[in-house]
């Protein structure tokens, strides 16, 4: 079963803490959950 992540909020640090979690664990599925029309990133 795979592990699951899911982030309410898609401003500076939703993006950056989801990149994290995929860095550190490369299986996880992320979700961002955002209500806005953008979600913030960088790179």
């Amino acid at each position: 079963m795979a592990k699951r992540l899911i982030v309410v909020g898609g401003g500076a640090g939703g993006p950056s803490a989801a990149a994290k979690a995929k860095r550190v664990y490369p299986d996880l599925e992320v979700t961002i959950l955002e209500s806005g029309e953008h979600v913030s990133f960088s790179a």
